[in-house]
């Protein structure tokens, strides 16, 4: 009765669960890409298959340069504003090797924060030099200053 069932129904099934564990022709044992899945000669599948495995490594080639790019990045930038240091970073740029650079669009952009920050820097720095007890004794110069003007000036201070 149960052979009658898979006989039956057992077409049925397979396409509607996507195939049970049995190969169905199109696929190798282990569930591989074949030849004939794909419908091509041997020849021609094994020049697919050796166009997937070069467009692979390119891509893995190509993400793993603009990859130890951003590191290399993300170091400039951490050396520039005085951060620790990752060593996840320093591990991919040395990996990378010197030939790495940061790219165009990212060079321009810091770049111009750092004429930005030339142009700020003159007064950060005036402001950074300035001596604060001066400062203050000036404040408080002008403020008394200003008093005896009022206390003058006013007939009911």
């Amino acid at each position: 009765m149960a052979f009658l069932m898979n006989q039956m129904l057992g077409d049925k099934l397979k396409s509607f669960t996507g195939g049970g564990g049995e190969g169905n022709g199109k696929a190798g044992a282990e569930g591989k890409e074949t030849a004939e899945s794909k419908g091509m000669s041997r020849e021609e599948f094994e020049e697919y298959q050796k166009q997937m495995v070069e467009e692979k490594i390119q891509r893995d080639k190509d993400f793993a340069t603009k990859k130890a790019e951003r590191a290399n990045l993300r170091v400039a930038l951490r050396d520039k504003y005085r951060l620790p240091d990752s060593t996840q970073d320093t591990a991919l740029v040395e990996m990378a090797g010197d030939d790495i650079d940061v790219p165009e669009e990212l060079a321009k952009m810091v770049d111009e924060d750092e004429e930005e920050e030339e142009a700020n820097d003159s007064f950060l720095n005036r402001l950074q030099n300035l001596d604060m007890d001066t400062l203050k004794t000036k404040a408080q110069a002008t403020m008394s200053e200003m008093k005896q003007n009022a206390e003058e000036k006013c007939t009911l201070m």
